[in-house]
């Protein structure tokens, strides 16, 4: 069965990036401009992972996440953050937020597909990234 990823990013070169990296792998992804489209998106085909952006007009990804967290049929889903703010205290309100894992950009390719191979094959399991 094929991974069903949703990435909601407001830049399209990193859409297209990530994209690309997990096609090439065999993953499925669907893409969403914003908070508000992902999680419309997310109540009409849940995927088994998001990858979220932060920064975001409209809803931010840390109230997104909020939301998937308080909702209890996405409460489960894994979340990865994807943002340039990699201060301590940045990094602590995504985990707050309920994000399963916090990457910063720019990321390699490789550390991406690891990270998502990882939450699809075994959501719930400690993450190692590399």
């Amino acid at each position: 069965m094929t991974s069903k990823v949703l990435v909601i990013e407001d830049t399209h070169g990193i859409r297209r990036l990530i994209r690309m990296t997990l096609e090439f792998d065999g993953f499925e992804v669907i893409e969403a401009t914003d908070a508000q489209a992902g999680l419309d998106r997310i109540r009409q085909d849940p995927p088994h992972l998001v990858l979220l952006d932060v920064n975001m007009p409209g809803i931010n990804g840390l109230e997104a996440c909020r939301m998937l967290r308080a909702d209890p049929r996405t409460a489960q889903l894994p979340v990865v953050m994807l943002t340039m703010a990699n201060s301590p205290e940045d990094m602590r309100r995504g985990m707050d937020a309920g994000a399963s894992l916090y990457l910063t950009k720019p990321f390699l390719p490789t550390q991406l597909l690891d990270i998502v191979h990882q939450l699809t094959t075994q959501p719930g399991a400690a993450v190692r990234i590399a």
